[in-house]
């Protein structure tokens, strides 16, 4: 079994030609401190850039003008003295030496132009270049050989740990000559937008088994990732073609300060422990990222990304950028190594572990719905799994269905069949409807009528305010739903759990009110905000992309509620605000539950996220049920035993105190002492 390293580095080095004496102040001794320093155990290092330029004696490619030593054979040698692993970064999908020598050897569109990201061919050569701006590369015909050709010089120079190659991504397709002629032997219907999709995943398929096979014939132990099949919800469809399938491990690349915030990685992680093999957590120590030189976060926000990546059972990464000239920056890992240091102390905690729950998250794939019910359940902390059609269901207490239409008539008959064995179901908005939206494939207790008549409505639950379990904390004046919801018609037998008030008409140019949306009508429309039937909840709105686009407290406590309706005994539960994160992982070698709670808030500063201030929160009221007997509890990593109690089912401890990260550790009966 291959065994993730736990506290990496990713050292890029893309380099332009116009920077003289490459490499030239690379010191081994420098770059090991620098590793030491940083408590780093395993890193990244660059064969080949984006400018596509190689960092070694190659005979296939083309070594950097300004190189004169062979900086990656160095580098190895340096790791491998002081045990850190040391995979070999190889760039696909952007090359900009390739793609001036051989532009036939780019991704072209059905018109025959090269496909390219933020680049203009056109553009003077004065003019400022935007960040991230390269043409796609297209691994097939001659820069496939190329490819093929390095990787077999790289496994025969040197002692490889491993392959990490960028820019694997499924889309853009190509239209190149050699993919026109593929899909030509193939008969691909080249109009067939979902035929050259799957040509495509076919095609990098291909390469992905080639350079597998070649790097495991020489090193059968080296980890192998490619980079982009892990991404989620673009045109890609990754999870649908199993692009992960080649990779050794899953790395998780997320940005938090600048690509989509602190959230996004947690569902990432749900979603690919279902592959059964390690994960990475991949963030940066620059403020904004990649590619910024002298950009900095503060150690203690390093300190919380790492703690947040072992807290889902990742091992923990940061990306750096050599500087041209090979010396290391110390001050970055002065930085790392404050929170590696930490993660030293909690990764046997964490590391390895999966999140272990009983509520389930049915991916819709559509990520306004799925990250939006992410969101509300880790702010309300809510520890979740993620499941789908291949998976035993069972485990499950609820499952959640996040909005979107999502279901086949197969996978309706199995969502059924586990209600009508106990199941529970919370459903939001059309995920019920069939992929027409003609009527509902689950039971939700109403007959499907229509979509909705306007542009907005307003939700109205009875007794809000006053005790009713759906209107804690809610209020009881109609409120605003940015996006109007799906009409149905109530079964008898089902109880209406709140109502809807349409507003008077939409809001165009023929007719308007005010500045924003138009008031509510003020009767109850035919059709319900909520309903229930047995263990069936169904919210008509879609609460989840109501809120990942504008984040409204009202609907995060409506969906809270609703859950709660039916979650009535989750297996592990707190009372923070909702910056804090709660999770759960299950180590069943060392017979123990770990819980991890996280605070911190995310701060705006202009365009970027940033963990800056870290108040304490004293007291932490902490519950889990387990189906062993709990022996002990104790926090990780002073080891301090907690007094336990025992009600309702589950078993009670106090958190002294949560500021950034805390850990805590249940034994159960047979576990390790």
């Amino acid at each position: 079994m291959i065994i993730e390293r736990s506290r990496q580095i990713h050292l890029d080095f893309h380099t332009s030609e116009l920077i003289p004496d490459v490499g030239s102040r690379f010191d081994k001794r420098q770059f090991q401190d620098a590793l030491k320093l940083g408590r780093v155990n395993l890193i990244n290092l660059f064969a080949k850039c984006h400018h596509g330029w190689s960092y070694y004696p190659t005979a296939a490619g083309s070594v950097h003008p300004t190189l004169s030593l062979d900086l990656l054979g160095e580098q190895i040698e340096a790791c491998h003295e002081i045990g850190v692993k040391a995979p070999i970064y190889y760039t696909v999908g952007w090359s900009v030496h390739d793609a001036a020598e051989h532009p036939e050897w780019c991704i072209h569109d059905r018109e025959g132009a090269i496909v390219a990201l933020n680049w203009d061919a056109a553009a003077p050569s004065d003019a400022p270049r935007p960040y991230t701006s390269w043409q796609f590369m297209c691994p097939s015909g001659g820069y496939l050989a190329l490819m093929l050709a390095q990787t077999e010089e790289l496994c025969a120079q040197y002692e490889v740990d491993g392959l990490w190659y960028d820019i694997c991504n499924l889309a853009p397709v190509c239209f190149c000559e050699t993919c026109r002629g593929g899909m030509g032997a193939e008969g691909v219907d080249l109009d067939d937008d979902a035929a050259v999709l799957a040509y495509s995943a076919r095609k990098w398929k291909h390469f992905q088994a080639e350079t597998t096979r070649i790097v495991h014939a020489r090193h059968p132990d080296a980890t192998l990732y490619y980079n982009g099949t892990t991404t989620l919800y673009d045109a890609r469809r990754n999870l649908e073609y199993g692009m992960h399938a080649f990779n050794t491990k899953q790395d998780l690349e997320d940005l938090p300060t600048t690509w989509g915030g602190y959230d996004k990685f947690p569902l990432r992680a749900r979603i690919f422990h279902n592959t059964g093999k390690p994960l990475v957590g991949m963030s940066g120590k620059f403020h904004t990222s990649w590619g910024e030189f002298g950009g900095f976060k503060y150690g203690d926000a390093l300190t919380y990304e790492a703690a947040s990546m072992a807290a889902s059972g990742a091992s923990c990464n940061f990306g750096d950028q050599l500087h041209p000239l090979g010396e290391m920056d110390l001050e970055t890992y002065r930085l790392v190594g404050e929170a590696f240091a930490y993660v030293e102390q909690i990764e046997e905690y964490g590391v390895g572990a999966r999140p272990v729950s009983n509520l389930g998250l049915w991916l819709s794939g559509e990520q306004p719905d799925d990250e939006g019910v992410c969101r509300m359940l880790l702010e309300t902390q809510q520890e979740f799994v993620v499941v789908g059609p291949e998976d035993d269901l069972s485990g499950c207490a609820v499952i959640i269905l996040p909005g979107a239409r999502c279901l086949s008539e197969a996978q309706a008959a199995k969502l059924t069949a586990y209600v009508r064995s106990g199941g529970r179901l919370l459903v939001l908005g059309e995920s019920a409807l069939d992929a027409a939206g003609d009527r509902f494939l689950l039971d939700v207790g109403a007959v499907y009528v229509g979509p909705a008549r306007t542009d907005v409505d307003f939700t109205v639950v009875r007794d809000a305010g006053n005790g009713s379990a759906l209107g804690r904390g809610l209020v009881s004046s109609p409120f605003l739903n940015y996006e109007a919801c799906l009409r149905c018609e109530p079964e008898d037998g089902t109880e209406a759990l709140a109502a809807v008030r349409e507003a008077y008409f939409s809001r165009t140019y023929g007719a308007f009110c005010s500045h924003r949306n138009t008031p509510p009508r003020p009767d109850d429309a035919a059709h319900p905000a909520a309903l229930r039937k047995g263990n069936v909840v169904f919210l008509a709105h879609r609460l989840g992309r109501l809120y990942f686009q504008l984040g409204a407290r009202v609907h995060r406590v409506l969906f809270a509620n609703a859950l709660a309706l039916l979650h009535t005994a989750p297996m592990v539960a707190t009372e923070m605000p909702s910056a804090g994160r709660l999770s759960l992982l299950h180590q069943p070698d060392h017979g123990r539950y770990v819980a991890h709670l996280l605070y911190a808030p995310a701060l705006e500063r202009g365009e970027c996220l940033v963990i800056e201030d870290m108040p304490p929160l004293f007291d932490v009221p902490l519950r889990i049920r387990v189906p062993e007997e709990i022996q002990r509890a104790f926090l990780v990593p002073s080891g301090e035993e907690l007094e336990l109690s025992r009600a309702d089912g589950a078993v009670h401890v106090s958190v002294p105190k949560v500021q950034r990260h805390q850990a805590v550790a249940f034994e159960v009966e047979g576990g390790a002492r």
